[in-house]
């Protein structure tokens, strides 16, 4: 029995899409998709000392509103409470880290558009 291609959901393929590109830009992918108490991480990566916790938002064309402008300061909080909690289990109170947003678009036709945003927010 021939079952139907389903393709994959958008936000799988920008992860799949966002952690090549990290990975072409010199970042080591330590984690995908981590859950981390009541909250996911999309990427956990290391760039040299650093860790970065990295929130990737695909859309499916550029509209009138940019994927990153999606990580609104109440996603952030709980990016930032589960990068805590992740510290606070790794047992490593001296790492370095920072949260970075990698924003996809992908259009119908040509190259997807990814844009890396190093250091996108802060905590506090």
């Amino acid at each position: 029995m021939f079952g139907f291609f389903r393709p994959k959901p958008i936000g799988e393929r920008g992860e799949a899409l966002a952690a090549r590109y990290l990975k072409r830009n010199g970042y080591t992918i330590l984690e995908r998709n981590a859950h981390i108490g009541r909250f996911e991480i999309d990427i956990i990566a290391q760039e040299g000392d650093t860790t970065a916790f990295v929130e990737v938002k695909t859309r499916a064309s550029a509209g009138t509103v940019r994927p990153e402008e999606n990580v609104n300061r109440q996603k952030q909080q709980r990016i930032i409470s589960a990068a805590r909690r992740y510290i606070t289990e790794k047992d490593n109170s001296e790492m370095y880290y920072r949260f970075d947003i990698v924003a996809i678009i992908l259009p119908d036709k040509g190259r997807p558009e990814i844009t890396l945003f190093r250091d996108a927010f802060r905590e506090g």
